[in-house]
C-alpha cells in the first residue's frame, strides 16, 4: 500500500453553529470510513508562521488548517476518499504521494 497525506487548505467557517455541529458530526464519520487506512490525524495551530529566505511572516488567512496520512492502493483511491470529504464546500483538500526518504 502506498502512503499519502491529504491536507485540509484554505477553509471557511461554517454558516451557522448548527451548520458547525453538523460538519463536525459529518467529518467524525467519515474519519470512521477511513477505517485501517487512516496512519495519522493531525489538527494545524491558526498560529501559522511562514519562513522564507527573507525572514518570518504570518501565515494570515487559508493554508493548511489540518492534514492526514493514510495508506491507499493508488492515487485513484486516495482522491477517490478525499471526494467524500465533508468540508469540500468549505475549503479544499490537496493529495499527495508520501515518500520514504533514506537514511
Amino acid at each position: 500500500m502506498a502512503k499519502f497525506v491529504l491536507t485540509f487548505e484554505d477553509a471557511r467557517q461554517p454558516n451557522s453553529p448548527e451548520a458547525g455541529q453538523q460538519q463536525m458530526s459529518d467529518y467524525r464519520d467519515w474519519l470512521a470510513g477511513l477505517g485501517d487506512m487512516l496512519v495519522m490525524r493531525q489538527l494545524v495551530s491558526p498560529q501559522t508562521r511562514v519562513v522564507t529566505d527573507q525572514g518570518v511572516r504570518d501565515a494570515g488567512p487559508g493554508g493548511i488548517m489540518g492534514f492526514l496520512k493514510i495508506e491507499a492502493e493508488n492515487m485513484e483511491a486516495a482522491i477517490a476518499f478525499a471526494q467524500q470529504w465533508p468540508f469540500l464546500a468549505m475549503g479544499t483538500m490537496r493529495v499527495a504521494e508520501a515518500m520514504d526518504v533514506p537514511t
